[in-house]
């Protein structure tokens, strides 16, 4: 049960809670996960242009993930990594490789936590906690993947991924 919840793996906090990373960026869509009706985070889709599930690994976007309640930092590592793997075959040594990289990128959370993951197509994947820097992981194959999890057409969520595209996939 909370592996599944613990799917959640980047948040960003809006301007309000002074998240510099959302500086000139638009909410492009919002949703709310939920693992047999409990609330376990709400995420929401920014970027400066429109993102479609056509356009969406070709362009600079940030998801923000803000936790409902308390997961494991590790947890949400090992979820992300089985959700990455839906995308593709991941080799023994680079899943050891990227399972170090979000065990350190991600922290325990308790509930009104952000955890943000700004997408820099072809390069990288920076993430936040609670708008502070945390992590950067410099490899493209990685955040294609990582941001797949919510985005790809391979998600375990396909309702989700529709409300994250919002009118703007229409």
């Amino acid at each position: 049960m909370q592996r599944r919840a613990a799917l959640v793996t980047l948040a960003l906090a809006p301007l309000a809670h002074g998240a510099p990373e959302l500086n000139g960026l638009s909410q492009r869509g919002r949703a709310r996960f939920r693992f047999f009706g409990l609330h376990v985070y709400d995420i929401r889709l920014w970027s400066a242009a429109p993102v479609t599930a056509a356009n969406w690994q070709a362009q600079p976007l940030t998801l923000e993930l803000e936790y409902a309640r308390s997961l494991e930092g590790a947890e949400i590592a090992k979820r992300s990594l089985q959700e990455m793997r839906r995308q593709a075959a991941i080799t023994a040594p680079q899943a050891e490789v990227w399972l170090a990289e979000m065990q350190a990128a991600f922290p325990d959370v308790k509930a009104g936590d952000r955890i943000s993951g700004s997408f820099e197509p072809g390069a990288a994947a920076q993430f936040f906690v609670n708008g502070q820097p945390r992590r950067r992981v410099a490899d493209a194959a990685f955040a294609r993947l990582f941001f797949g999890i919510w985005l790809s057409p391979q998600t375990s969520e396909p309702g989700l991924r529709e409300q994250l595209f919002g009118s703007n996939d229409r």
